[in-house]
């Protein structure tokens, strides 16, 4: 390690690259002409136990370019495989490199992975570059996540490359600096399976567990305990993104990570008004990843996961077969059970009542035939001085909510339910009109509604001063928004 490496307190130790060969590839990001620093997330660095503040913009923009990458690391593309839209095919990181593990103080590890640095072997046809506008758009979203207390992927930085990527049309070229507790994928675990490798599909489920769930590795069927962790961790995640309203929007296998982290914020979106078919992906034709949807491909997510775990579950296949599926079957009464709960708090109910679900059922049914929105609906709960909207001076609902009002009074908590409502019902999100227009204008040079929107994201819970415009809605021109993946 240099002493420049030493001063930022880079502490790399990288196991994933010394796996099997099969699932990665040794490969060091291409050079990039004129990189220029955009995005510094400067709190995540502290959390990370780096210190950048001696460092100039020059030198940090030759960091996160890969251009002078640090030391002791250790640059690998990983292999996956994953259905797409249910289909299965081989993928792989095409325009991304984890250059190591980071270790911080508290001795968490996190993979730092670049994101459009350039051509691997498993790029097919793609030039391995990513454009400006959808890495800005991943640390917005990203960042916007963790404020909102949902397990997640970070964004360390973003650097413009200097270069232009052909698209459509020429477009401004950009590295994303990617933090995460690992890149380990259902589809990382497909990719093995199919290799019919049992040695090496061993060792990469030694590994996960040991580097993610270490207190299972001596039980009697880890493989079995595996499948039990990272089913409720992602019903714990997806049960978070119904909450405040999230459209991951492309919830391939690869998609999926072992750590319950959120990961991939291409077509992903955050529904205005509540309407459970909504879709915001461009190429997602027949509502697949709709947001009412997405509980249902969790579970058939993990049903993959799950079939490539067979032979470590049971030598008799069918038993096997048998385990994983009582296992899996679990989901959806688990995800009934967590969904219930968190709309409960979502309403500030504390205790028991026989007409709770008729409350929460009638609301969605209402906020669904009134067209009302659902982040703004909730809020108008929560916040007694939230301003006024015609769709809430309805009969229908005056009706509903002195029905609700009567429900609080009935646990006497009135405070406390408030209190409860203002931890589950954030006071903004970043909506696709607001999101289009700091990236437009950001596109053009100018970042400074782009940073203090990000600063805002850190604490969407408090009722900020100057936050009216982000809770507007949008205009006739989005009624059919689209989002597009990120190439």
């Amino acid at each position: 390690m240099t002493t420049s490496d030493a001063k930022i307190g880079w502490k790399f130790d990288n196991t994933y690259s010394r796996l099997p060969e099969a699932i990665l590839t040794k490969i060091k990001p291409v050079s990039v002409k004129n990189p220029e620093v955009i995005l510094f997330n400067h709190q995540l660095s502290s959390e990370l136990s780096l210190n950048f503040k001696n460092v100039n913009d020059d030198i940090l923009a030759s960091i996160f370019s890969g251009n002078s990458l640090p030391s002791s690391s250790s640059c690998i593309a990983q292999a996956y495989a994953g259905h797409q839209f249910g289909h299965f095919t081989i993928l792989g990181d095409g325009r991304a490199i984890v250059i190591g593990e980071h270790i911080n103080k508290k001795k968490q590890r996190f993979d730092i992975q670049f994101k459009g640095s350039g051509k691997t072997p498993y790029s097919r046809h793609g030039d391995g570059r990513a454009a400006l506008g959808p890495m800005l758009r991943e640390y917005i979203i990203s960042e916007a996540m963790n404020g909102l207390n949902i397990p997640t992927t970070r964004s360390l930085a973003v650097v413009s490359t200097g270069e232009e990527v052909i698209r459509e049309t020429p477009l401004k070229g950009a590295i994303l600096t990617r933090v995460a507790s690992s890149h380990i994928r259902v589809g990382t675990f497909q990719y093995m399976a199919l290799m019919q490798n049992l040695q090496f599909f061993k060792i990469l489920l030694n590994y996960t567990i040991k580097r993610h769930y270490p207190e299972i590795i001596d039980t009697k069927v880890p493989a079995l305990e595996l499948l039990k962790i990272v089913i409720k961790k992602q019903n714990d995640l997806v049960v978070n993104w119904m909450r405040v309203g999230f459209i991951h929007g492309v919830m391939n296998t690869d998609n999926v990570t072992i750590s319950g982290e959120t990961i991939d914020y291409g077509p992903c979106a955050f529904m205005d008004q509540y309407n459970p078919k909504t879709v915001f992906s461009s190429i997602d034709y027949y509502g697949r990843y709709s947001y009412s949807n997405q509980p249902l491909i969790t579970k058939w997510n993990l049903s993959r996961f799950a079939e490539t775990l067979l032979p470590f579950i049971d030598k008799d296949k069918k038993k096997s077969i048998e385990i994983a599926s009582d296992n899996i079957n679990t989901f959806d009464d688990l995800y009934y059970l967590k969904w219930n709960q968190m709309m409960r708090k979502k309403l500030g109910f504390i205790g028991n009542d026989e007409n709770d679900d008729k409350l929460i059922k009638d609301l969605l049914n209402w906020m669904e035939n009134n067209k009302a929105d659902y982040t703004n609906t909730f809020l108008y709960l929560t916040e007694n001085d939230f301003r006024k909207v015609k769709v809430y001076e309805s009969k229908d609902f005056i009706e509903w909510k002195n029905k609700w009002e009567a429900r609080l009074k009935k646990d006497g908590l009135l405070e406390k339910s408030k209190d409860l409502m203002k931890k589950n019902n954030p006071c903004f999100i970043p909506r696709n009109h607001i999101v289009e227009k700091i990236l437009t204008e950001a596109d053009e040079g100018n970042f400074f509604n782009l940073k203090n929107f990000i600063d805002l994201l850190k604490q969407p819970y408090n009722n900020q001063n100057n936050i009216n415009k982000y809770q507007s809605l949008p205009g006739e021109s989005f009624k059919d928004y689209k989002t597009y993946c990120g190439t």
